[in-house]
C-alpha cells in the first residue's frame, strides 16, 4: 500500500466512523435512563469512536502537510 492508498483508506474509514457515531448518538437519544448499562455501553463506544476519528483527522493532517 502506498501513501496515497493509505490516505484514501483513512478517509473512507473516517466516513465509516462518523456514520457509526451518528447511529450511536441516535440510539442514545432513545434511552431515558442515562444510568442504564445500555446507555453507558453506547456512551463508552461513542467516546472510543470519537478518539478513533481524532486519530484519523491527525493522520490526514500529517499526510496533507498541515502540521
Amino acid at each position: 500500500m502506498n501513501i496515497r492508498e493509505f490516505e484514501e483508506y483513512i478517509r473512507i474509514h473516517l466516513i465509516s466512523l462518523q456514520q457509526d457515531s451518528e447511529e450511536m448518538q441516535k440510539q442514545m437519544g432513545f434511552i431515558d435512563d442515562l444510568d442504564s448499562d445500555e446507555y453507558k455501553d453506547l456512551e463508552l463506544e461513542d467516546v472510543s469512536t470519537t478518539g478513533q476519528m481524532l486519530a484519523c483527522y491527525h493522520f490526514l493532517s500529517v499526510l496533507e502537510g498541515n502540521i
